[in-house]
Parts: structure tokens; sequence; C-alpha cells
């Protein structure tokens, strides 16, 4: 299961001078899931107040047993049961939850159900992760195989089988309390009516599950990671167009226009002038061969993005979101605060922009919660929990960088690396371009030359890092 930003690509071809056609080659229609393994997650963070953790040791020794609530809700239906018995049991709730969307959308848009996607959901129901991952996958290539009679429709449908496998997955690899945790961090340092973008694995399917199934009125939950994607912005539509005005085809095709036009320009600069600072993104890949413009990269993909949840954001005035970054989007940081483990987007509009205090509380709170999983006695670095706590902390660094707040910012990495080890150099990068571009360039040195020693089997990753950022 992939559980990060992924890299994906989106061509675009220029043809003649005056038309201008979008290609995208990235499965089939657009973008699927950018997921890949950099170890990023992030955590609910609000900017004046802390969601409500009871001490993670006092839950070692019954953690197997003890009764838990992903939220402190009357309304939550199995309040009372155990971490694993709750996770076993949203999971029922939610594939039942599932396959009724996928039948309800199926007559909106008058196609039949798949039969592979109906034994899809039975596999969900027998709740064999095995079983359901490999039938997944036999559905991501039946969606796009031309041979397969049901390819149109179970293209149409897929997010749903996409988000059961998701949530099946995230329980397969977290153990039931941390994911419990994580939903609650999550979900409960929302404010009332906010939308949710979620971005890496955790951050998407995890929130979108518990998110369902937990009693009260759901959060509109999103990925900011799919949406130049037609298939999944006509999913978001069937799903939420009563309570928010979506973006859509046109939109799309602005931001690709928008996105090349701006590329376009980076590209010659680098062109006309060798000896100034690259303009072009680490990779982000450019060719213009004879009027037939190629874009391609994870860069570009998310610049689209970006470009939509800006235009999402316009659409929707009266709505606030809150965000778990996938990868950095550095428009999104103008006007952003803390919000427990994630950030709130344009909180300009409605609050004071970020000072030093919210600053100290949001480190406040990730030291806090970095104690708690470090004194954990099962803890280890490459568990899922962590890195995807670390991944949110670095998209709180990211965030204090962008405001000049480099002193917060570098106290963010450094908890982040406490959670990662040696499976995670995106803390250890951020520190070390931070520490670059204010002039300590000594120190920046020492970070890299400590993270080496210590973990000697990372050296040629830590040398990759360093040539991208020459």
């Amino acid at each position: 299961m992939e559980r990060y930003p992924k890299d994906s690509s989106r061509n675009a071809q220029k043809d003649g001078p005056q038309k201008l056609v979008i290609i995208l080659l990235v499965c089939v229609c657009g973008l699927a899931v950018l997921l890949s393994f950099l170890p990023k997650v992030d955590h609910p963070a609000d900017s004046t107040q802390s969601p409500t953790n009871s001490p993670r040791q006092s839950q070692i020794a019954s953690r197997k047993h003890r009764p838990g609530l992903v939220y402190d809700s009357k309304s939550d239906p199995v309040e009372k049961q155990t971490a694993e018995e709750q996770v076993a049991a949203r999971l029922t709730a939610f594939n039942k939850n599932r396959r009724e969307t996928a039948r309800r959308y199926a007559d909106k848009l008058r196609i039949a159900v798949p039969t592979d996607l109906e034994k899809f959901f039975d596999a969900a129901d027998r709740g064999n992760w095995e079983e359901i991952d490999r039938l997944y996958k036999e559905l991501q290539k039946k969606r796009i195989d031309p041979n397969y009679p049901d390819a149109e429709a179970l293209q149409k449908l897929f997010p749903t089988a996409q988000e059961t496998w998701g949530a099946h997955g995230s329980a397969h690899s977290w153990p039931a309390q941390d994911l419990l945790d994580y939903g609650r961090d999550v979900l409960g340092s929302l404010k009332p009516d906010m939308v949710y973008l979620g971005g890496t694995d955790p951050g998407r399917f995890i929130p979108t599950f518990l998110n369902e199934t937990s009693g009260g009125e759901p959060h509109i939950v999103l990925t900011q990671n799919a949406l130049a994607d037609g298939i999944y912005l006509d999913y978001v539509n069937f799903l939420y167009g009563d309570r928010m005005q979506t973006v859509g085809a046109e939109d799309s095709q602005m931001a690709f226009k928008q996105y090349l036009e701006d590329a376009a320009k980076r590209f010659a600069h680098d062109q006309q002038f060798p000896d100034e600072p690259k303009q072009m993104r680490p990779g982000e890949n450019y060719k213009n061969e004879e009027g037939r413009v190629q874009v391609s990269g994870q860069p570009a993909v998310m610049s689209i993005n970006e470009l939509l949840l800006q235009k999402l954001q316009e659409k929707n005035p009266g709505l606030s979101f809150g965000m778990e970054e996938s990868f950095s989007l550095p428009s999104t940081y103008k006007g952003a605060v803390p919000l427990g483990p994630l950030m709130e987007l344009g909180a300009e509009n409605a609050t004071a922009p970020l000072t030093s205090s919210m600053a100290d509380s949001s480190l406040n709170y990730w030291r806090d919660r970095v104690s708690q999983l470090t004194s954990a006695p099962e803890f280890d670095a490459s568990q899922e929990s962590g890195r995807a706590y670390a991944h949110m902390i670095t998209a709180q660094g990211n965030l204090f960088s962008s405001q000049n707040f480099s002193t917060e910012a570098e106290q963010a990495y450094r908890l982040a690396q406490q959670l990662t080890g040696k499976y995670d150099l995106e803390p250890t990068g951020k520190l070390y371009d931070l520490l670059m571009r204010n002039g300590r360039a000594a120190d920046a040195t020492t970070v890299l030359t400590q993270f080496q020693q210590t973990y000697p089997d990372k050296a040629d990753a830590i040398q990759k890092l360093v040539n991208q950022k020459r």
C-alpha cells in the first residue's frame, strides 16, 4: 500500500500557435493518488487550543483492551468497545457506506455497478487484507483495460473502491489505538463545518474512514492531491455538491494553461540566464520540441493542484479549510496558522496572522505529542504513526519558515527528526535547507554529518539530498 505522496506526471502539448491542448499521462483520466514513501504525515493543531490527549504512558499497559474513543462524543456508536473492536466495527460500517455510495452514484450516472466491484466489496466485508489488496489491484488494471467491458463504469466508480482499500490498508498497517488516536487528532482539531484536505495516505484515508463512521454531522473530506483528476472531481461533486461549490473541467483547463505559461517563462529564464539561480524546480521536467510542450514530474502536478485549491477557496468564501499537507504548496502558507496537527488556510480573513504566541503554542503541542510517542515501550521510528506525525510537524516547520519564524522552524524540524530515525530524510533535508538559507553553512554541514554518522547506510541518500539543494 502506498502511504505517502508519490511522484506523478502530467504532459501538455501545444499544437499550432493558437491552440493549447492539455494531455494528462496519469492512469487514464488524471491523477489517481499522489502518495509515495516519503515520510510525510500531519497532525491537527489549533492556533489557540490543542486537542485533549490522555498521556500515552497510561495507555500502554492496557493498550490492547482498554476502551477508547476517537472523539469524546456521546453520538459515537462504538464508544465502549476496545480499540480493536472499534476499528473492526467501523470497517464494517464503512464497507456498507461505500458500497451504497457506489450504487447511488451508479444510479445517478445511469450505469450498472460492475460485478467485479461488487466482488471487491464482498471481500472487504470478509476483512481479509491480502484478498482486498489483490482484488483492488485487479480493479486498477481493469479500469484502464480497453478490452474490459465495464472499464468506463469502473473508472467512474473507482473512488469508492480506493477509499475502501485505503481504510482497510490503514487498519492493516496501523495498531488499532494508534489509528484511532491519529483520527482523533485530525478530526478533533477541525472547527465546525470546516472542510478537511488530506494529502498523505494516512492523512486522507484514516480521516475519511472515521469521518463517516463516528456519528454526528460528517465533515467534507477531500484530498488536495487529486484536484486535477476529472474522475475524482465528479465524485466529489456527487458527495458534496449540495454543501460546497466544487471545481470542474473549465477550472482545470484554466489551471493547466496558467501553469504552462508560468513554466514556459521560468524555463526560458533558465535558458537565457544560465548563471542565475534556476527557476525550474527540482524534479520539474519541461520540453518544447518544435512547438510541442511536455511537462512532467511531481512539482508540475502539485502546482496544478495548488492552483485548483486556490480556485476552490475562491468559490467557497464562506467555508474554512484545514489541511494535512502532502507536498509543500507555498501559496497555502500565506495567512495560514497552526490548527492542532494541521494548518488552517486563509486564516487572515477571520483572525490575526501567524504570531510568535501561536508558533510557541504549536511547538508545545508537538513537544508533548513527541514525548508521548517516543516514551511508549513499543515505539520504533519505522512505524507508520511516527512518520505520519513527523510529516505533520515538518509541514508546520515549513509554515514557520515561510513567515520568517526561523527559530521556530528549526525547532519543528528537530522535533520531527526524533520520530523518523533513518526512515525519513525529509525533516533533515528541510533543516539543512533552512540553515543554509540563513547563512549557517557550518551548522547545516554538522546536521548531515551527524545523521550520516548515526546512519552510515544512508550515506548515498544524504549525498543525493545535498546535490538536490545545490
